[in-house]
């Protein structure tokens, strides 16, 4: 098959006649107007580079051009279309004339399109969000790269910013999304997705109008910055478990859910913040949208509705009575909250310091792509008293941590609900106040597995309750 209608008669005819200088100006423009149709010239290496003229925007060599007006350099080009061509002839027969080998050594865009088949191309559309985390004013994370994994197949980039981009992640809630990159791939199942955390942050400036001081870091309710520290397991990337298909001429929409409260890791004996990802992949088409307001009775006294942890959860049923939180967010300074959710039925739970805490018992999520309405309301507390405690883990390395879920009893009418979480490392301390009653801690850490045990606790009014929790590989705390 010849190239976009290109014969090779047509193609020899312009180098004999060039090279014999009989071919007048009109009969060069009528040939070149008909080789314009497929870049043959550029590729061959007989660009505008030799000449010192710039290509023009159109991405056609600006030799086209001096061939048509420029008279005082037509014998000079002529003599160099002769040379190329010439010495590139045999590769054109077998090319263009279909009587050699399919591997030829012209460029893949000219060759025999009977060996280079049309790949058959869908859309993937990536963005970043991120639920909340308690403690923070901001969570800087620097992405580097996304990877996707083809099965049967490679490694492809998705994203790549160049320099890499920096974003607080408590700002990518309530639907707050991130475009991380829009990429065509071929047709197929892909098995996982694999994301690089950058080393050195972008060019911006962060919620305290300064620069970064580092690529991964945290600001603290007091305004003081502390580094992100990446364990070594993390440096070659964070590998994501999710499947998905790329349908042909279709866009899959996936969001990386960053959960920065499963991400961070606040300090223990090592005394560093530690990073160490947790991210979950939302695909739009599967989920609906939960979207409503949080309302506090002592708004008149001074209460905000803002910063209230909203979350969509059910209990496990593991041997510990665990809480399996879907998603979660915080609300706006107006009481404003969005959740995506995966169709399910689910406890939704509202809580802040200071507060008792308000459940709305088995809420159906079950149409992907519709959208709920639900309003919270909260009361503050009759009593409270505070919880406090260190964390103590035997045999551990120094970047092992736990996660402790507090969970509050009969919070759901017949079921309990999560109410606060939080990542400690060895040696790491916590407190903070709760509504007077009966609660459980379920810890969470990893040895050669995953150990979890429940700690039963009570809070009284106006006192404090100490928790020194020990834990070690095979045995839960007495």
């Amino acid at each position: 098959m010849h190239p976009q209608g290109l014969s090779s008669s047509d193609f020899l005819s312009i180098i004999i006649f060039v090279c014999n200088d009989q071919l007048s100006n009109a009969q060069v423009q009528a040939r070149t107007e008909k080789a314009e149709q497929f870049t043959l010239i550029q590729p061959l290496g007989v660009s505008c580079c030799f000449l010192g003229r710039p290509k023009y925007e159109s991405g056609r060599s600006a030799i086209f051009d001096l061939l048509r007006g420029e008279e005082i350099l037509m014998k000079t080009l002529k003599l160099w279309i002769c040379a190329v061509s010439l010495s590139l002839l045999p590769f054109m027969f077998a090319a263009c004339d279909g009587g050699g080998s399919s591997s030829s050594s012209l460029p893949d865009n000219v060759g025999n399109e009977a060996s280079t088949p049309d790949v058959v191309t869908g859309t993937l559309s990536l963005s970043l969000a991120d639920d909340t985390i308690d403690g923070c004013k901001a969570v800087y994370i620097t992405v580097d790269e996304v990877q996707v994994h083809k099965s049967g197949g490679s490694w492809q980039v998705v994203s790549s910013p160049d320099p890499d981009k920096t974003y607080n992640l408590l700002e990518l809630r309530n639907g707050v999304r991130e475009e991380l990159g829009i990429s065509e791939l071929e047709v197929g199942q892909y098995t996982q997705m694999r994301l690089l955390i950058g080393e050195e942050a972008d060019d911006g400036i962060n919620i305290l109008s300064e620069p970064h001081p580092y690529a991964n870091y945290v600001i603290d309710e007091n305004d003081d910055y502390y580094e992100l520290k990446i364990p070594s397991g993390y440096q070659t990337g964070v590998k994501i478990v999710h499947g998905f298909y790329i349908n042909e001429d279709e866009i899959t929409e996936l969001i990386l859910d960053f959960e920065a409260s499963k991400s961070i890791v606040k300090p223990g004996h090592n005394k560093e913040w530690l990073l160490k990802p947790t991210i979950k992949v939302l695909n739009t088409e599967n989920y609906s949208i939960l979207n409503g307001t949080v309302i506090v009775n002592d708004e008149d006294e001074g209460g905000s509705p803002g910063g209230v942890l909203v979350s969509a959860q059910y209990p496990s049923a593991d041997s510990v009575n665990s809480i399996i939180v879907q998603a979660s967010t915080v609300t706006e300074d107006d009481g404003s909250y969005s959740i995506f959710l995966q169709p399910g039925t689910y406890n939704i739970v509202a809580y802040k310091d200071g507060y008792d805490s308000a459940c709305v018992h088995s809420f159906n999520a079950t149409i992907p792509g519709t959208y709920s309405d639900l309003d919270l309301y909260l009361e503050p507390p009759d009593s409270s008293g505070t919880v406090l405690g260190t964390v103590t883990i035997n045999g551990g390395s120094l970047e092992q941590h736990v996660t402790l879920s507090f969970v509050q009893i009969g919070a759901c009418g017949v079921e309990d609900a999560e109410i606060d979480s939080l990542n400690v490392a060895d040696g790491g301390t916590f407190g903070f106040d709760l509504p007077a009653g009966y609660y459980r801690v379920v810890t969470t850490t990893y040895y050669e597995g995953t150990q979890k045990c429940s700690i039963p606790f009570e809070i009284e009014f106006g006192a404090q309750t100490e928790l020194e929790i020990t834990l070690s590989s095979g045995d839960c705390p007495p």
